[in-house]
């Protein structure tokens, strides 16, 4: 049996009524292959024309990222989809222009931003550890730092520091996120996005562990009654998290192996 026959058959669950299944994915490292600096990152025209076809076909298709979910649709590049941004506490649906956000998570919006604006001190600059903002959330970034070393240990200072003012961290690839002392989490924003559909298949795509939330958000729903079967399907990398492969009913490599994965979607 050839592989694309195996991928095929382990799509059935959704392939088998469009009309009724969710396809959602991750963007970085799943649709967009990982780049040295997170902004130069891209969608490549053959994926996104397969995201495309997808979307005709099945009854929601949506991207769940880190990002905000107005930089993830730009990313991409595809308005009739929805985007769960900023893991889980924003909602764009398909064809709006006003971001939803969660109104316990927007609450501590100054708080977080006060913090984050005085910890990036001029030491962080020196080690050209990069900010984010994304509203209630801010990231530091040290991916392509000069001294990669000596920029993740200043930041796992800063972790040390918003715990200390009660505030949540998360970790990411060479990324911390300081964030609000609430349920924050991919596995939040596919629920909110699928809820109160009549929904009989959904499927997750993602390579990171923040991903892992998303696997655990769209299995509660099955074993919750709401939803008949889910697949969650973990992109293997140089930089995989071993929980991820554990976890995945099904692994496709890279950004590539995600391609052909909506090509047989598509068909």
């Amino acid at each position: 049996m050839s592989a694309a026959a195996t991928l095929v058959e382990s799509l059935e669950p959704v392939r088998a009524d469009p009309a009724r299944a969710a396809i959602l994915l991750d963007i970085d490292g799943t649709l967009a292959p990982i780049v040295r600096h997170a902004d130069d990152a891209s969608v490549p025209e053959p994926t996104r024309t397969q995201l495309i076809a997808v979307a005709k076909r099945y009854a929601v298709v949506g991207c769940i990222s880190g990002r905000r979910s107005a930089t993830a649709r730009q990313m991409v590049s595809l308005g009739t989809i929805a985007y769960v941004g900023n893991h889980g506490a924003e909602l764009l649906p398909p064809g709006g222009t006003e971001v939803q956000i969660d109104p316990e998570i927007a609450a501590y919006d100054r708080t977080v931003r006060e913090f984050a604006d005085a910890a990036y001190t001029p030491e962080l600059q020196r080690l050209r550890v990069r900010t984010e903002d994304k509203q209630s959330i801010k990231a530091f970034h040290w991916r392509g730092a000069p001294d990669e070393a000596a920029a993740e240990h200043a930041v796992r200072e800063i972790a040390d520091d918003a715990q200390a003012a009660g505030l949540a961290i998360h970790w990411g690839r060479k990324v911390l996120e300081v964030r609000p002392p609430v349920e924050i989490n991919k596995g939040r924003g596919v629920r909110r996005l699928l809820d109160g559909r009549d929904l009989a298949a959904g499927m997750y795509v993602g390579d990171d562990m923040t991903d892992l939330d998303a696997f655990a958000g769209l299995r509660g729903l099955v074993e919750e009654g709401r939803l008949g079967a889910a697949i969650c399907v973990g992109v293997r990398s140089d930089e995989t998290p071993p929980e991820l492969e554990e976890r995945a009913d099904l692994l496709v490599d890279g950004p590539l192996g995600v391609r052909g994965l909506l090509m047989a979607l598509a068909s």
